[in-house]
């Protein structure tokens, strides 16, 4: 039987990725890569998927115009999508994939669209946390 969560450990080292906390038993990580934008990025190991969460934004004003700003992005995002935690006051992105085939290239490939993600809507999550 496949250790999935030494696998996803380990593809994470690969990828040079800082693992600033880990819990085998309970199946999660937190990682980083600050020059990636990527910073306490949980990443659960539930199989049979695997689940990545990173908290962007607190939201303060409840804007029609913050909701559909992000609703658009969500078509725009190559894995994952924003999502509102349960209290609808914190913006998280999320991704999830299928544990049991993942290679590298299928996490190296949503961790980049999370990066391209920061890099490319920055100053938008950055003006929508002012609010």
């Amino acid at each position: 039987m496949k250790n999935h969560f030494n696998i996803t450990r380990d593809f994470l080292l690969e990828l040079n990725f800082g693992i600033t906390k880990e819990n085998p038993k309970d199946g999660f990580l937190v990682v980083q890569k600050e020059n990636y934008g990527i910073r306490n990025l949980i990443i659960g190991v539930a199989p049979p998927i695997l689940i990545m969460e990173q908290f962007i934004f607190k939201i303060n004003n409840h804007s029609a115009k913050i909701y559909k700003n992000l609703l658009q992005k969500n078509r725009d995002i190559v894995h994952g999508a924003f999502v509102l935690d349960d209290s609808g006051e914190r913006v998280i992105y999320r991704d999830t994939l299928q544990i049991e085939n993942m290679d590298l290239n299928e996490l190296e490939g949503s961790l980049n669209s999370l990066s391209l993600l920061m890099s490319e809507y920055s100053d938008q999550i950055i003006e929508f946390s002012k609010y």
